[in-house]
């Protein structure tokens, strides 16, 4: 057939193959974003009968989606109970994937999965094993269902007595909304858009809330080889970096701000010495994603916001419910250069070599994300009032691009222009990376595999 090349007709059908997960993620959550928006703008989801502006819902459904949690309006004052467990819903679903969850239920109903199905299930959790996919989508839900369950339950102990019946929904809404680090609440009935701030002098319910959001953080590959611990006696380098980078993230966010905070008399300034640790504790596990405050942000000194960002920017762990670049991102890029560094051409971790496809992965994915970042910082500074300053704005990018959902009061007075940038940087935190980590990876084998060597290029650096 003229014009017709074997190889080449292969190499297209092996390059579609590759992406047909990342499409089929990216497609199944602008699905649940679509259907969401429609729910929201139903009369039955708002609270005084009548649908919000449709780009208000689409926005909400986004946030929700991508585990986010800025909002342009309060989710109790303007959501009845129906909009209220369709968020709930999103965020669920948002939170493990649409493709984890089907994936799950299909196999929980005795249907078999092809090899393309646990394929795709798997790159669904981060998991480069498809064989492995079957134990560890069962594992994923009873990890999630097991802690939103017991926080559930320990968070009733608080609301119920206070609310009655109407604890009881809290208490759930509030546990899904922070496993799955999305930050939405349905505190609005104490006071509309505080957050957790009425809860700022209680330990019991931040520090449930911050293990449900550090347990979503962490990643479910990091609690499987946790459960296997005691039979393997053994923790994977994975493992091994993601607790050690996460303790001493929390450490160091902690300690930042509490000292930058300290005599700010807006914020931490008039609270005794363990109210102001206790506070900083829990907007340092917040930071890494979860979207939760317990006193104004928009109030905080700038060095504050700044500090804060970089820790939105890292974010949480691989194959959990956090966004950001991730912790292992930003590590290996840290222990390349502290190869380089030492005068060796490789980066080594607990006495190991990392391949130098990973760094360049971890590399390209810190790269775009912080050109992202800045992209959407700068359309956000020209899209909204005078009253939002480049530190917010820049705030606020990062936050809706790790899917934190941290505000400090730029999202409340975006015009349309600047709410489509956000949404945009929301869902591209959300499927972004992990669509380019699949990417690359699925580069990888068809890579190297290449026969030919192209000559090398000296370029002087430094």
């Amino acid at each position: 057939m003229k014009g017709f090349s074997l190889p080449a007709a292969l190499t297209q059908n092996a390059r579609r193959r590759s992406h047909e997960p990342t499409r089929i993620i990216v497609g199944s959550f602008l699905a649940v974003i679509a259907c969401g928006t429609l729910l929201l703008l139903l009369p039955l989801a708002s609270r005084s009968g009548q649908p919000p502006h449709w780009l208000d819902a689409l926005f909400t459904a986004t946030s929700a989606t991508c585990v986010t949690g800025l909002v342009v309006f309060d989710t109790y004052t303007q959501f009845s109970a129906f909009g209220q467990i369709v968020l709930l819903l999103l965020i669920q679903i948002g939170g493990l994937g649409l493709v984890t969850l089907t994936s799950f239920f299909n196999i929980a109903i005795g249907r078999r999965l092809g090899f393309r199905g646990l394929r795709l299930a798997g790159e669904s959790i981060s998991l480069s094993d498809a064989g492995q996919s079957r134990a560890v989508l069962q594992f994923v839900m009873k990890v999630a269902f097991s802690f939103e369950g017991a926080g559930a339950v320990l968070l009733a102990f608080s609301f119920v007595p206070r609310f009655g019946a109407k604890g009881v929904f809290i208490a759930i809404f509030l546990s899904v909304s922070t496993f799955c680090n999305a930050g939405f609440d349905v505190l609005g009935r104490i006071e509309p858009g505080m957050s957790l701030t009425p809860y700022q002098s209680d330990p019991y319910v931040l520090t449930v809330i911050s293990v449900l959001i550090i347990g979503g953080g962490l990643g479910f590959l990091v609690w499987q080889d946790l459960a296997a611990w005691r039979r393997t006696r053994h923790l994977r380098a994975h493992t091994k970096l993601v607790l050690w980078v996460s303790g001493g993230l929390l450490a160091l966010g902690t300690l930042g701000i509490l000292l930058m905070e300290y005599d700010n008399p807006l914020t931490l300034g008039p609270m005794p010495l363990g109210k102001k640790l206790l506070n900083a504790v829990f907007q340092s596990v917040s930071a890494r994603t979860a979207g939760c405050n317990t006193f104004p942000l928009d109030k905080m000194e700038d060095l504050t916001k700044i500090f804060m960002t970089g820790l939105m920017f890292i974010g949480a762990a691989p194959g959990g419910t956090g966004g950001g670049v991730k912790v292992t991102t930003v590590s290996v890029i840290l222990l390349a250069i502290a190869g380089v560094a030492g005068g060796r051409d490789e980066a080594m971790l607990f006495g190991r070599h990392i391949d130098h496809k990973t760094v360049y992965r971890s590399l390209t994915i810190l790269l775009l994300s912080l050109a992202a970042c800045i992209a959407v910082a700068i359309a956000l500074f020209y899209n909204t009032g005078p009253e939002a300053t480049g530190v917010d704005c820049t705030f606020e990018a990062v936050s809706a691009f790790a899917t934190v959902g941290l505000s400090v009061g730029v999202t409340a007075v975006m015009n349309p222009a600047a709410r489509a940038v956000t949404m945009a940087a929301m869902f591209l935190g959300r499927v972004g990376p992990v669509s380019l980590a699949i990417s690359l990876a699925a580069r990888r084998d068809s890579a190297a595999s290449r026969r030919t060597v192209p000559p090398r290029a000296n370029i002087n650096v430094g």
